[in-house]
Protein backbone atom coordinates (compact mmCIF):
# COMPACT_ATOMS: atom_id res chain seq x y z
CA UNK A 1 0.00 0.00 0.00
CA UNK A 2 0.97 3.16 -0.90
CA UNK A 3 0.70 6.16 1.52
CA UNK A 4 -1.28 8.80 0.73
CA UNK A 5 0.02 12.72 -0.02
CA UNK A 6 -0.08 15.44 2.80
CA UNK A 7 0.27 18.72 2.69
CA UNK A 8 3.63 20.30 4.36
CA UNK A 9 3.63 21.12 7.94
CA UNK A 10 3.59 24.86 8.05
CA UNK A 11 2.80 25.65 4.29
CA UNK A 12 0.46 28.01 3.52
CA UNK A 13 -2.34 25.03 2.46
CA UNK A 14 -2.57 23.15 5.26
CA UNK A 15 -1.13 22.95 9.19
CA UNK A 16 -1.12 19.66 9.55
CA UNK A 17 2.88 18.49 10.45
CA UNK A 18 2.76 16.14 7.88
CA UNK A 19 4.78 16.87 4.39
CA UNK A 20 3.87 16.19 0.84
CA UNK A 21 4.37 12.76 0.56
CA UNK A 22 6.87 12.46 -2.87
CA UNK A 23 7.79 9.27 -5.09
CA UNK A 24 9.79 6.94 -3.68
CA UNK A 25 13.37 8.28 -4.47
CA UNK A 26 16.18 6.71 -6.56
CA UNK A 27 19.34 7.49 -4.59
CA UNK A 28 22.85 5.55 -3.95
CA UNK A 29 23.55 4.65 -0.70
CA UNK A 30 24.78 7.32 1.51
CA UNK A 31 22.86 10.07 -0.57
CA UNK A 32 19.50 11.36 0.48
CA UNK A 33 17.11 13.68 -1.30
CA UNK A 34 16.74 16.51 1.13
CA UNK A 35 13.32 16.68 0.57
CA UNK A 36 12.78 13.34 1.82
CA UNK A 37 15.13 14.22 4.97
CA UNK A 38 12.67 17.55 5.51
CA UNK A 39 9.57 15.35 5.41
CA UNK A 40 7.59 13.04 8.18
CA UNK A 41 5.89 10.94 5.60
CA UNK A 42 2.07 9.69 6.67
CA UNK A 43 1.27 5.84 6.21
CA UNK A 44 -1.73 5.16 4.93
CA UNK A 45 -4.31 2.67 6.35
CA UNK A 46 -3.28 2.69 9.99
CA UNK A 47 -6.24 3.68 11.47
CA UNK A 48 -7.83 1.62 13.51
CA UNK A 49 -4.93 11.48 27.82
CA UNK A 50 -2.27 13.60 28.11
CA UNK A 51 -0.50 12.07 31.20
CA UNK A 52 2.31 12.93 33.48
CA UNK A 53 5.78 10.76 32.02
CA UNK A 54 7.94 11.37 34.85
CA UNK A 55 9.26 7.91 36.08
CA UNK A 56 7.32 6.04 33.16
CA UNK A 57 9.41 3.31 33.78
CA UNK A 58 7.83 2.19 36.92
CA UNK A 59 4.52 2.36 35.37
CA UNK A 60 3.02 -0.30 33.66
CA UNK A 61 1.81 0.10 30.12
CA UNK A 62 -0.93 1.15 29.36
CA UNK A 63 -1.25 1.54 25.39
CA UNK A 64 -4.69 3.21 24.28
CA UNK A 65 -4.88 5.75 21.78
CA UNK A 66 -1.36 5.67 19.79
CA UNK A 67 0.71 7.22 17.19
CA UNK A 68 3.46 5.16 15.39
CA UNK A 69 6.61 7.01 14.37
CA UNK A 70 9.69 5.18 12.51
CA UNK A 71 12.81 5.91 10.98
CA UNK A 72 13.70 4.71 7.48
CA UNK A 73 17.21 4.44 7.02
CA UNK A 74 17.74 1.58 4.24
CA UNK A 75 15.85 -0.60 1.83
CA UNK A 76 12.72 0.44 -0.34
CA UNK A 77 9.94 2.90 1.21
CA UNK A 78 7.93 -0.30 1.06
CA UNK A 79 9.95 -1.99 3.17
CA UNK A 80 9.26 0.76 5.55
CA UNK A 81 6.03 0.57 5.24
CA UNK A 82 5.51 -2.85 5.51
CA UNK A 83 7.54 -2.77 8.73
CA UNK A 84 5.11 0.19 10.23
CA UNK A 85 1.92 -1.97 9.50
CA UNK A 86 3.56 -4.64 11.15
CA UNK A 87 3.92 -2.28 14.08
CA UNK A 88 0.37 -1.30 13.86
CA UNK A 89 -0.73 -5.27 14.64
CA UNK A 90 1.83 -5.21 17.00
CA UNK A 91 0.23 -2.32 18.74
CA UNK A 92 -3.53 -3.66 18.36
CA UNK A 93 -2.51 -7.22 20.12
CA UNK A 94 -1.74 -5.29 22.90
CA UNK A 95 -4.94 -3.63 22.95
CA UNK A 96 -4.26 0.00 21.18
CA UNK A 97 -6.26 2.00 18.96
CA UNK A 98 -3.68 3.28 15.80
CA UNK A 99 -4.56 6.62 15.10
CA UNK A 100 -1.31 7.48 12.92
CA UNK A 101 1.67 6.05 11.66
CA UNK A 102 4.75 8.10 10.57
CA UNK A 103 8.09 7.76 8.60
CA UNK A 104 11.01 9.79 8.14
CA UNK A 105 13.70 9.25 6.17
CA UNK A 106 17.35 9.27 7.68
CA UNK A 107 20.86 7.86 7.45
CA UNK A 108 20.82 6.60 10.84
CA UNK A 109 18.27 7.49 13.77
CA UNK A 110 19.29 10.70 15.94
CA UNK A 111 21.23 9.74 18.68
CA UNK A 112 19.49 12.44 21.29
CA UNK A 113 15.56 11.95 19.88
CA UNK A 114 15.45 8.60 17.42
CA UNK A 115 13.90 11.40 14.92
CA UNK A 116 15.57 15.08 15.33
CA UNK A 117 14.76 17.80 17.13
CA UNK A 118 12.74 19.73 14.78
CA UNK A 119 11.22 16.40 13.84
CA UNK A 120 10.19 15.55 17.46
CA UNK A 121 8.46 18.89 17.75
CA UNK A 122 5.86 18.44 14.36
CA UNK A 123 5.72 14.70 15.69
CA UNK A 124 4.53 16.50 19.68
CA UNK A 125 1.74 18.77 17.34
CA UNK A 126 1.01 15.48 15.38
CA UNK A 127 0.35 13.75 18.73
CA UNK A 128 -1.68 16.78 20.63
CA UNK A 129 -4.15 17.41 17.45
CA UNK A 130 -4.95 13.48 17.69
CA UNK A 131 -5.85 13.52 20.90
CA UNK A 132 -3.13 10.26 21.72
CA UNK A 133 -1.55 9.33 24.88
CA UNK A 134 1.53 7.33 23.91
CA UNK A 135 4.17 7.30 20.86
CA UNK A 136 5.40 3.92 19.60
CA UNK A 137 8.93 4.22 18.06
CA UNK A 138 9.71 1.15 15.54
CA UNK A 139 12.88 -0.01 16.90
CA UNK A 140 14.47 0.12 20.04
CA UNK A 141 15.41 3.40 21.53
CA UNK A 142 18.39 4.17 24.06
CA UNK A 143 17.26 5.38 27.17
CA UNK A 144 18.38 9.03 26.99
CA UNK A 145 16.31 9.00 23.39
CA UNK A 146 13.36 7.98 25.17
CA UNK A 147 13.94 10.54 28.29
CA UNK A 148 14.22 13.37 25.42
CA UNK A 149 11.84 12.05 23.40
CA UNK A 150 9.14 12.44 26.06
CA UNK A 151 10.50 15.73 26.99
CA UNK A 152 9.33 16.87 23.35
CA UNK A 153 5.94 15.24 22.78
CA UNK A 154 4.71 15.22 26.13
CA UNK A 155 3.02 11.60 26.47
CA UNK A 156 4.35 8.04 27.04
CA UNK A 157 7.47 6.64 24.66
CA UNK A 158 7.33 2.97 24.29
CA UNK A 159 9.72 1.28 21.80
CA UNK A 160 8.97 -1.85 19.38
CA UNK A 161 11.27 -4.02 22.17
CA UNK A 162 8.66 -3.05 25.48
CA UNK A 163 5.86 -3.45 23.06
CA UNK A 164 6.32 -7.11 21.96
CA UNK A 165 7.63 -7.28 26.08
CA UNK A 166 4.28 -6.17 26.45
CA UNK A 167 2.48 -8.52 24.33
CA UNK A 168 4.53 -11.69 25.44
CA UNK A 169 3.08 -10.38 29.15
CA UNK A 170 -0.47 -10.82 27.76
CA UNK A 171 -0.25 -13.62 26.70
CA UNK A 172 1.95 -16.34 28.96
CA UNK A 173 -0.15 -18.76 30.22
CA UNK A 174 2.41 -21.15 32.30
CA UNK A 175 4.85 -20.70 34.89
CA UNK A 176 7.70 -21.03 33.35
CA UNK A 177 6.09 -18.72 30.37
CA UNK A 178 5.71 -16.47 33.35
CA UNK A 179 9.13 -16.26 34.42
CA UNK A 180 10.82 -16.27 31.26
CA UNK A 181 9.05 -13.16 30.22
CA UNK A 182 9.49 -11.16 33.45
CA UNK A 183 12.33 -11.87 33.48
CA UNK A 184 12.83 -10.53 29.57
CA UNK A 185 11.15 -7.32 30.91
CA UNK A 186 13.45 -6.92 34.09
CA UNK A 187 16.39 -7.75 31.54
CA UNK A 188 14.80 -4.79 29.33
CA UNK A 189 14.08 -2.44 32.55
CA UNK A 190 17.45 -2.54 34.21
CA UNK A 191 19.16 -0.10 32.27
CA UNK A 192 16.34 2.10 31.88
CA UNK A 193 15.38 3.05 35.08
CA UNK A 194 15.77 7.00 36.31
CA UNK A 195 15.11 8.89 39.09
CA UNK A 196 13.49 11.77 39.36
CA UNK A 197 13.10 14.67 41.65
CA UNK A 198 13.15 12.67 45.81
CA UNK A 199 13.42 9.79 44.47
CA UNK A 200 17.16 10.58 44.14
CA UNK A 201 17.33 11.59 47.61
CA UNK A 202 19.55 9.20 49.82
CA UNK A 203 17.96 6.33 51.57
CA UNK A 204 20.20 5.35 54.38
CA UNK A 205 23.15 8.72 54.36
CA UNK A 206 25.40 8.39 57.30
CA UNK A 207 25.41 12.01 59.75
CA UNK A 208 26.90 12.43 62.99
CA UNK A 209 23.96 11.55 65.73
CA UNK A 210 22.76 8.93 63.17
CA UNK A 211 20.42 6.39 64.60
CA UNK A 212 21.99 3.50 63.08
CA UNK A 213 24.84 3.19 65.13
CA UNK A 214 28.59 2.64 64.15
CA UNK A 215 28.77 0.32 61.07
CA UNK A 216 25.63 1.63 59.67
CA UNK A 217 26.43 4.97 58.21
CA UNK A 218 27.85 5.67 55.25
CA UNK A 219 27.04 7.21 51.45
CA UNK A 220 23.48 5.16 51.42
CA UNK A 221 21.40 4.23 48.52
CA UNK A 222 19.19 6.24 45.92
CA UNK A 223 15.76 4.92 45.08
CA UNK A 224 17.55 3.89 41.66
CA UNK A 225 20.06 1.64 43.04
CA UNK A 226 17.98 0.31 45.58
CA UNK A 227 15.72 -0.87 42.72
CA UNK A 228 18.73 -1.85 40.41
CA UNK A 229 19.74 -4.20 43.38
CA UNK A 230 16.71 -5.48 43.76
CA UNK A 231 16.07 -6.09 40.39
CA UNK A 232 19.25 -7.75 39.81
CA UNK A 233 18.44 -9.93 42.66
CA UNK A 234 15.06 -11.30 41.17
CA UNK A 235 17.15 -11.84 37.66
CA UNK A 236 18.77 -14.26 39.70
CA UNK A 237 16.31 -15.73 41.31
CA UNK A 238 14.17 -16.29 37.58
CA UNK A 239 17.27 -17.57 35.99
CA UNK A 240 17.48 -20.60 38.70
CA UNK A 241 13.81 -21.24 38.69
CA UNK A 242 13.57 -21.43 34.86
CA UNK A 243 16.90 -23.65 34.62
CA UNK A 244 15.32 -25.77 37.11
CA UNK A 245 11.80 -25.83 35.38
CA UNK A 246 13.63 -26.76 31.79
CA UNK A 247 14.91 -30.02 33.85
CA UNK A 248 11.60 -31.94 33.11
CA UNK A 249 11.74 -30.95 29.33
CA UNK A 250 15.30 -32.12 29.13
CA UNK A 251 14.18 -35.28 30.81
CA UNK A 252 11.30 -35.92 28.49
CA UNK A 253 13.49 -35.34 25.78
CA UNK A 254 16.23 -37.61 26.82
CA UNK A 255 13.07 -40.56 26.73
CA UNK A 256 12.13 -39.58 23.12
CA UNK A 257 16.45 -40.06 22.28
CA UNK A 258 16.39 -43.22 24.04
CA UNK A 259 13.33 -44.86 22.44
CA UNK A 260 14.40 -43.21 19.08
CA UNK A 261 11.52 -41.18 18.45
CA UNK A 262 12.66 -38.59 15.68
CA UNK A 263 10.99 -35.08 16.56
CA UNK A 264 10.09 -32.16 14.36
CA UNK A 265 10.02 -28.82 15.59
CA UNK A 266 7.26 -25.99 13.87
CA UNK A 267 8.86 -22.52 13.86
CA UNK A 268 8.49 -19.53 11.95
CA UNK A 269 7.01 -15.85 11.53
CA UNK A 270 4.23 -15.04 14.68
CA UNK A 271 0.78 -15.73 12.65
CA UNK A 272 1.88 -17.69 9.56
CA UNK A 273 -0.04 -20.70 10.92
CA UNK A 274 2.47 -23.20 12.98
CA UNK A 275 -0.20 -23.71 15.62
CA UNK A 276 -3.01 -24.21 12.67
CA UNK A 277 -0.40 -26.54 11.00
CA UNK A 278 -0.02 -28.61 14.23
CA UNK A 279 -3.72 -29.18 14.88
CA UNK A 280 -4.09 -30.46 10.99
CA UNK A 281 -0.73 -32.89 11.56
CA UNK A 282 -2.48 -34.84 14.90
CA UNK A 283 -5.31 -33.55 15.41
CA UNK A 284 -4.83 -31.36 18.19
CA UNK A 285 -7.08 -28.67 19.79
CA UNK A 286 -3.90 -26.78 20.27
CA UNK A 287 -5.33 -22.78 20.33
CA UNK A 288 -5.78 -21.09 17.21
CA UNK A 289 -5.73 -17.12 17.18
CA UNK A 290 -5.56 -14.61 14.22
CA UNK A 291 -3.29 -12.73 16.47
CA UNK A 292 0.57 -11.96 17.07
CA UNK A 293 2.49 -14.35 19.52
CA UNK A 294 -1.03 -16.60 20.54
CA UNK A 295 1.54 -19.50 21.13
CA UNK A 296 4.19 -19.23 23.83
CA UNK A 297 4.48 -22.31 25.61
CA UNK A 298 5.74 -25.35 23.28
CA UNK A 299 3.26 -27.99 22.47
CA UNK A 300 4.22 -31.67 21.96
CA UNK A 301 2.24 -34.16 20.21
CA UNK A 302 2.72 -37.41 18.81
CA UNK A 303 2.10 -37.91 14.97
CA UNK A 304 3.46 -40.68 12.46
CA UNK A 305 4.37 -40.79 8.87
CA UNK A 306 2.06 -42.54 6.90
CA UNK A 307 3.78 -45.56 6.78
CA UNK A 308 2.85 -45.01 10.33
CA UNK A 309 6.57 -44.13 11.63
CA UNK A 310 5.92 -42.12 14.72
CA UNK A 311 7.41 -38.76 15.84
CA UNK A 312 7.18 -35.84 17.94
CA UNK A 313 5.82 -32.55 16.68
CA UNK A 314 6.76 -29.80 18.53
CA UNK A 315 4.70 -26.02 18.00
CA UNK A 316 6.96 -22.84 19.05
CA UNK A 317 6.71 -19.73 20.09
CA UNK A 318 6.74 -17.41 16.61
CA UNK A 319 9.51 -14.93 15.75
CA UNK A 320 9.55 -11.58 14.41
CA UNK A 321 11.58 -8.66 12.79
CA UNK A 322 14.18 -7.52 15.52
CA UNK A 323 12.81 -10.12 18.28
CA UNK A 324 14.23 -8.51 21.35
CA UNK A 325 17.46 -9.98 22.63
CA UNK A 326 16.32 -10.24 26.04
CA UNK A 327 13.50 -12.83 24.57
CA UNK A 328 15.30 -14.65 22.90
CA UNK A 329 17.83 -15.28 25.97
CA UNK A 330 14.92 -15.42 28.26
CA UNK A 331 13.01 -17.96 25.90
CA UNK A 332 16.58 -19.65 25.18
CA UNK A 333 15.15 -23.13 27.27
CA UNK A 334 12.13 -23.15 25.52
CA UNK A 335 13.93 -22.90 21.91
CA UNK A 336 15.94 -25.67 22.86
CA UNK A 337 13.59 -27.37 21.53
CA UNK A 338 13.77 -26.35 18.09
CA UNK A 339 17.98 -26.54 18.35
CA UNK A 340 17.58 -30.51 19.20
CA UNK A 341 15.05 -31.55 16.38
CA UNK A 342 15.79 -33.89 13.94
CA UNK A 343 13.96 -31.34 11.13
CA UNK A 344 12.21 -27.85 10.90
CA UNK A 345 9.25 -27.39 9.64
CA UNK A 346 9.60 -23.67 8.71
CA UNK A 347 6.02 -21.71 8.18
CA UNK A 348 6.04 -18.79 5.87
CA UNK A 349 2.71 -17.01 5.26
CA UNK A 350 2.66 -17.27 1.75
CA UNK A 351 -0.07 -14.63 1.76
CA UNK A 352 2.20 -11.64 3.51
CA UNK A 353 3.23 -8.96 1.47
CA UNK A 354 7.10 -9.57 2.15
CA UNK A 355 7.49 -13.78 2.96
CA UNK A 356 11.29 -13.26 2.39
CA UNK A 357 11.36 -10.99 5.17
CA UNK A 358 9.89 -13.80 6.98
CA UNK A 359 12.16 -16.07 6.13
CA UNK A 360 15.68 -14.07 6.63
CA UNK A 361 14.15 -13.13 10.54
CA UNK A 362 13.35 -16.67 11.64
CA UNK A 363 16.81 -17.91 10.45
CA UNK A 364 18.19 -15.24 11.72
CA UNK A 365 16.88 -16.37 15.16
CA UNK A 366 17.43 -19.76 14.08
CA UNK A 367 21.15 -19.42 14.21
CA UNK A 368 21.56 -17.48 17.67
CA UNK A 369 19.78 -20.35 19.26
CA UNK A 370 22.19 -22.81 17.76
CA UNK A 371 19.99 -24.56 15.70
CA UNK A 372 21.32 -23.17 12.01
CA UNK A 373 22.07 -26.68 10.60
CA UNK A 374 18.84 -28.57 11.46
CA UNK A 375 17.68 -29.83 8.45
CA UNK A 376 14.76 -27.56 7.36
CA UNK A 377 11.49 -27.76 5.41
CA UNK A 378 10.28 -24.97 4.09
CA UNK A 379 6.17 -25.07 4.67
CA UNK A 380 4.32 -22.01 2.56
CA UNK A 381 1.19 -21.51 4.14
CA UNK A 382 -2.41 -20.36 3.49
CA UNK A 383 -1.63 -20.91 -0.22
CA UNK A 384 -5.41 -20.45 -0.38
CA UNK A 385 -5.33 -17.25 0.26
CA UNK A 386 -1.62 -16.51 -1.33
CA UNK A 387 -0.94 -15.12 -5.13
CA UNK A 388 0.00 -17.79 -6.79
CA UNK A 389 2.83 -15.68 -8.90
CA UNK A 390 4.72 -15.43 -5.29
CA UNK A 391 3.73 -18.77 -4.37
CA UNK A 392 5.77 -19.95 -7.27
CA UNK A 393 8.51 -17.27 -6.86
CA UNK A 394 9.20 -19.13 -3.25
CA UNK A 395 9.06 -22.46 -4.66
CA UNK A 396 11.87 -21.37 -6.82
CA UNK A 397 13.97 -19.41 -4.38
CA UNK A 398 13.54 -22.63 -1.53
CA UNK A 399 13.85 -25.44 -3.59
CA UNK A 400 13.22 -27.82 -0.25
CA UNK A 401 9.64 -26.51 0.54
CA UNK A 402 5.87 -27.72 0.36
CA UNK A 403 2.77 -25.36 -0.13
CA UNK A 404 -0.24 -26.04 1.95
CA UNK A 405 -3.39 -24.47 3.56
CA UNK A 406 -3.60 -25.46 7.10
CA UNK A 407 -7.04 -24.01 7.16
CA UNK A 408 -8.33 -25.98 4.03
CA UNK A 409 -5.95 -29.09 4.40
CA UNK A 410 -4.71 -28.37 0.69
CA UNK A 411 -1.10 -29.73 0.35
CA UNK A 412 -1.06 -31.67 3.69
CA UNK A 413 -0.69 -35.32 2.16
CA UNK A 414 2.58 -34.13 0.43
CA UNK A 415 3.51 -32.47 3.44
CA UNK A 416 3.36 -35.71 5.19
CA UNK A 417 5.49 -37.64 2.45
CA UNK A 418 8.24 -34.55 2.80
CA UNK A 419 8.22 -35.39 6.79
CA UNK A 420 9.03 -38.99 6.04
CA UNK A 421 11.54 -38.35 3.54
CA UNK A 422 13.58 -36.42 5.68
CA UNK A 423 13.50 -37.81 8.94
CA UNK A 424 16.77 -39.78 9.77
CA UNK A 425 16.00 -43.43 9.50
CA UNK A 426 17.24 -45.44 12.44
CA UNK A 427 14.88 -48.42 12.48
CA UNK A 428 15.89 -51.94 12.03
CA UNK A 429 13.11 -54.77 11.14
CA UNK A 430 12.92 -57.89 13.76
CA UNK A 431 11.28 -61.10 13.84
CA UNK A 432 10.51 -62.31 17.27
CA UNK A 433 8.58 -64.25 19.92
CA UNK A 434 7.50 -61.47 23.01
CA UNK A 435 6.66 -64.00 26.08
CA UNK A 436 3.48 -63.10 27.86
CA UNK A 437 4.81 -61.86 30.76
CA UNK A 438 6.36 -58.90 28.31
CA UNK A 439 3.10 -57.30 27.18
CA UNK A 440 5.50 -53.81 27.89
CA UNK A 441 7.51 -54.40 24.88
CA UNK A 442 4.78 -55.35 22.68
CA UNK A 443 3.26 -52.15 23.40
CA UNK A 444 6.18 -49.90 22.73
CA UNK A 445 6.69 -52.28 19.67
CA UNK A 446 3.42 -50.75 18.42
CA UNK A 447 3.81 -47.18 20.01
CA UNK A 448 7.68 -46.64 18.86
CA UNK A 449 7.69 -48.65 15.40
CA UNK A 450 5.33 -50.36 12.53
CA UNK A 451 3.64 -53.57 13.19
CA UNK A 452 4.14 -55.50 10.00
CA UNK A 453 2.60 -58.80 11.73
CA UNK A 454 1.11 -60.77 15.29
CA UNK A 455 0.55 -64.07 15.50
CA UNK A 456 0.06 -65.98 18.90
CA UNK A 457 1.45 -69.05 19.69
CA UNK A 458 2.27 -70.89 22.73
CA UNK A 459 5.20 -69.39 24.09
CA UNK A 460 4.54 -65.82 23.06
CA UNK A 461 3.12 -62.93 20.33
CA UNK A 462 5.24 -64.29 17.77
CA UNK A 463 6.29 -60.10 16.31
CA UNK A 464 7.50 -58.75 12.89
CA UNK A 465 7.91 -55.26 13.34
CA UNK A 466 10.24 -52.51 12.60
CA UNK A 467 11.31 -50.61 15.71
CA UNK A 468 14.27 -48.39 16.85
CA UNK A 469 17.46 -49.54 17.11
CA UNK A 470 17.44 -49.23 20.27
CA UNK A 471 13.81 -51.47 21.11
CA UNK A 472 15.20 -54.03 18.54
CA UNK A 473 18.11 -54.70 20.86
CA UNK A 474 16.20 -54.75 24.11
CA UNK A 475 14.08 -57.63 22.18
CA UNK A 476 16.33 -59.72 20.74
CA UNK A 477 18.04 -59.53 24.68
CA UNK A 478 14.60 -60.31 26.26
CA UNK A 479 13.02 -62.72 24.53
CA UNK A 480 13.90 -66.35 24.06
CA UNK A 481 15.01 -66.66 20.86
CA UNK A 482 14.61 -65.12 17.26
CA UNK A 483 12.06 -66.72 14.84
CA UNK A 484 14.10 -68.63 12.01
CA UNK A 485 13.15 -67.79 8.84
Amino acid sequence: MTAQPHDRPGSAESGDAVADLQAEPDVGAGQLDLEDRHALRRVAGLSTELVDVSEVEYRALRLERVVLMGVWTDGTLATAENSLRELSRLAETAGSLVLAGLVQRRGRPDAATYVGAGKARELAEIVATAGADTVICDGELTPGQLRRLEGTVKVKVVDRTALILDIFAQHARSKEGKAQVELAQLQYLLPRLRGWGESLSRQAGGRVGGSGGIGTRGPGETKIETDRRRIRSRIFRLRREISEMSVGREVQRGQRRRHAVPSVAIAGYTNAGKSSLLNRLTGAQVLVDDSLFATLDPAVRRARTPSGWPYTLTDTVGFVRHLPHQLVDAFRSTLEEVADADLILHVVDGADADPRSQLAAVREVLAEIGAGDVPELVVINKADSADPIEVEALRLTEPESVVVSARSGVGIEELRAAIERLLPRQYREVRVVVPYSRGDLLSRAHDEGEVLAVAHGGDGTELTARVPLGLAAELERVVPAPLSN
